[in-house]
């Protein structure tokens, strides 16, 4: 396994790259910390795949610093493809070979020995639940087995930095779950994930920290609920018993909508502890009493359309 990095498992400063007149990275700066899952997002065209590329030493950029598992991509490209694993958005799997056949291929691949490449192989078979598929074509799969066999031929080489890019496009609900395990798995085992996704809620759900790319450039960056500050539309709904308690917490907050059919009173808050806790104050120092309580924050969705000004569809995302 390759040594571990003293500082930030991927680094960044002003990197940049153009096709031509095409600026597609303009100083982009960003750190990623080991053993965290980083998540980057953005629309079509905004630079996510280069970046990615240069990461892992595919292309070269134009200007910048970049550190990955401690060494220059570009001047140590060795150094830096013995500390990582890329798992692409399309199945790198041998369809006519064998689940056991793939990972052996991928141990003669990292000159792994004979023994040590069979003891490997059958580690990830069981590690990824295919130990009774290991002897089937990889071609009768199901989708779900086919990523779990991806991830377990990109873990072959026992990587510290792994490059997720759409890891569970056209997967079943079930399927993805079961990739979302084995991240947090690998995570928690000290590895560290740089994730591309055109599913904001698998960012949401994955990612320790989540950078928005647009035009070359990074426009917000934080953890989900950081972001999901950044655009208004948070809330605290109330609902009482009757109109007597909707019209004395009006009086007493000061502000909200006021839905008198529902009984509700909806009162613009960040969703925070602290603020839910001073509503609660005020009222309770009234003696009102709430039938119902729910918070209500803006979700990546909000946060990529806000940010972006483009539709959240799947398209823009990629």
């Amino acid at each position: 396994m390759p040594n571990p990095p003293s500082g930030p498992a991927i680094s960044v400063t002003g990197l940049r790259k153009s096709y031509g007149d095409k600026v597609v990275l303009d100083g982009v700066d960003l750190r990623v910390a080991e053993g965290t899952v980083f998540s980057l997002l953005g629309p079509n065209g905004a630079g996510k795949t280069t970046m990615v590329q240069i990461l892992s030493t595919l292309i070269r950029a134009d200007g910048g610093r970049v550190r990955v598992a401690g060494h220059d991509p570009a001047r140590d490209p060795d150094a830096v493809r013995a500390a990582i694993g890329v798992t692409g958005q399309y199945s790198a799997v041998d369809r006519f070979l064998t689940g056991e056949e793939n990972l052996i291929l991928m141990a003669d691949l990292h000159h792994l020995g004979r023994a040590q490449g069979r003891r490997r192989t059958a580690e990830l078979l069981e590690r990824f639940d295919l130990t009774e598929a290991a002897s089937k074509p990889a071609a009768t799969y199901s989708g779900g087995m086919r990523r779990r066999l991806d991830l377990a031929m990109t873990l072959v080489g026992d990587p510290r930095i792994i490059f997720l890019d759409e890891p569970t496009t056209g997967l079943d609900p079930r399927s993805r779950r079961t990739v979302w395990r084995i991240v947090r798995d690998l995570v928690a085992g000290g590895v560290t994930v740089f994730l591309t996704t055109q599913y904001l809620e698998e960012a949401d759900e994955l990612a320790d920290r989540i950078a928005l790319l647009d035009h070359g450039r990074l426009i917000a960056e934080g953890t989900a609920d950081e972001l999901k500050r950044l655009v208004p539309g948070g809330h605290i709904r109330l609902r009482f018993a009757d109109a007597g308690g909707l019209e004395s917490a009006l009086r007493a907050l000061g502000e909200g909508y006021l839905d008198e059919d529902a009984l509700t009173l909806q009162v613009p808050s960040d969703g925070s502890v602290r603020s839910l806790r001073g509503l609660l104050t005020r009222l309770d120092d009234r003696s009102i009493e709430i039938d119902e309580l729910s918070v209500h924050t803006p979700d990546l969705d909000d946060v990529f359309l806000a940010l972006t000004g483009r539709p959240d569809d799947k398209e823009s995302v990629r």
